[in-house]
């Protein structure tokens, strides 16, 4: 081969290294970004059992203080049916349990959520489950591939009751008591 030949190979062979290169670079620049469609989330108040909001608000608008509300059976019967752990069922974090309290959890890619999936079907930003007026609630933040709940996927929040499933791309997570 001559001198020309074997020096059009070399800069072939280099510009497909770096298109290579550039293309993973790409990649892991729109994987790291938030998705275009995700719709930020609005905070929802928390009311307590028993009361309101419009009465809360007229209250605090009045310069008065909230009062507690009083805890009955009803109420008391209501908290040990929560759910009071989000358990991981398949997938390779199969086996970890996320004890339940009153704040959201996140399930995603990123690192910042609250369950981290070493997932490629899974968003950075993949779901939400919420406690929202005495009950667990899901949502789907614009993932690519979707949230799954007993085999169907969601398009808005979703009130969650103990046993079900929640298909997070390859992991599966239950609601128990």
């Amino acid at each position: 081969m001559s001198e020309l030949v074997l020096t059009l190979f070399r800069l072939g062979f280099l510009a497909a290294l770096w298109a290579l290169v550039i293309a993973a670079i790409l990649v892991l620049r729109r994987d790291l970004r938030a998705p275009r469609d995700a719709r930020p989330l609005v905070a929802v108040p928390t009311v307590r059992a028993g009361s309101t909001a419009d009465s809360a608000a007229a209250d605090l608008g009045n310069g008065k203080t909230a009062k507690p509300a009083k805890t009955s059976k009803a109420s008391a019967k209501a908290a040990k049916n929560l759910p009071k752990s989000l358990v991981v069922i398949e997938g390779p974090l199969k086996g970890t349990i996320i004890p339940l309290g009153q704040s959201d959890i996140t399930i995603g890619r990123a690192g910042d959520s609250t369950i981290v999936l070493d997932d490629d079907y899974a968003s950075s930003n993949h779901a939400r489950i919420s406690f929202v007026d005495g009950s667990w609630v899901a949502q789907d933040l614009g993932s690519t591939n979707g949230t799954w709940i007993d085999r169907a996927r969601i398009t808005t929040p979703v009130t969650l009751r103990p046993g079900q499933q929640i298909k997070v791309g390859r992991t599966v997570l239950e609601l128990q008591r």
